[in-house]
């Protein structure tokens, strides 16, 4: 993985950073979500180089970058915290402006790093990844059980890391695998590239809530799951009587 890529360690101002770095051309930051690391790109990043300096960072907490200690409000590893690790290891490589990817969490993150460091950001991109007040207002009883972390992950410290800390391989195999849209897609080969902590390839990616469904995608659910399907149906119909669907691919900040 990352053939031709450099492996690099960058100290913070709050911990150090393990980053892959490869390519040339204008600065590209790739930043995963979660439960992932800098693997998550190992398919594209390859190509991204052909045109791009491609810098993949594995967030603070994650990987193989420092895990700072935490407090009972979790600051340590907020969004605004990891934002300014990604300026610093930017700055640290010699680059002032730069373009930026997000997924997921490193959606979040770049919001916050956009808002927070304006002047260093030439274009922002953010994917699968809804707002978080639209999240939570059209959480219902099944979405809170699938996505279950979003309220347990915030506890007040070391509730989470006690409960997790008891068996964390089978807490991120059970969510790797539960999340996965290929069944065994989370390899015993991307484990270990990814340090515990990421899915080489999460397969066929469920469609975040604000965007229209494909009818290929609803097809293959309804054989799977037909009252989640139907259900899906009638929420976008409902929708787009509302407003038409959007998609947010890439926002350029300057």
């Amino acid at each position: 993985m990352f053939e031709g890529f450099a492996h690099k360690r960058i100290k913070t101002s709050g911990t150090e950073i393990a980053l892959e770095q490869g390519g040339n051309g204008s600065p590209l930051l790739l930043v995963h979500g979660y439960p992932q690391s800098h693997v998550m790109w190992h398919k594209v990043a390859p190509r991204l180089a052909q045109r791009f300096t491609v810098v993949a960072p594995d967030l603070r907490g994650y990987g193989a970058s420092g895990k700072p200690p935490t407090d009972a409000e979790h600051l340590p590893y907020s969004k605004r915290a990891m934002a300014l690790d990604l300026v610093e290891v930017m700055t640290a490589l010699g680059f002032d402006r730069f373009d930026i990817a997000g997924h997921d969490r490193g959606a979040r993150v770049t919001y916050r790093l956009a808002l927070d460091h304006p002047d260093r950001v030439r274009h922002a991109a953010v994917l699968d990844v809804v707002p978080t007040i639209e999240q939570f207002e059209r959480m219902d009883r099944n979405g809170a059980r699938a996505a279950y972390h979003w309220f347990f992950l915030p506890q007040p410290a070391p509730f989470p890391e006690t409960l997790i800390s008891k068996d964390p391989d089978y807490f991120i195999e059970h969510s790797m695998q539960t999340w996965c849209g290929t069944p065994g897609a989370f390899t015993p080969e991307c484990r270990e590239k990814d340090h515990g902590s990421a899915a080489c390839a999460m397969g066929r990616a469920w469609p975040a809530v604000s965007r229209r469904p494909t009818a290929r995608y609803l097809e293959e659910l309804g054989a799977r799951r037909p009252r989640r399907a139907a259900r899906m149906r009638a929420f976008h119909r409902r929708r787009s009587a509302r407003r038409p669907a959007r998609e947010v691919i890439g926002v350029p900040l300057i």
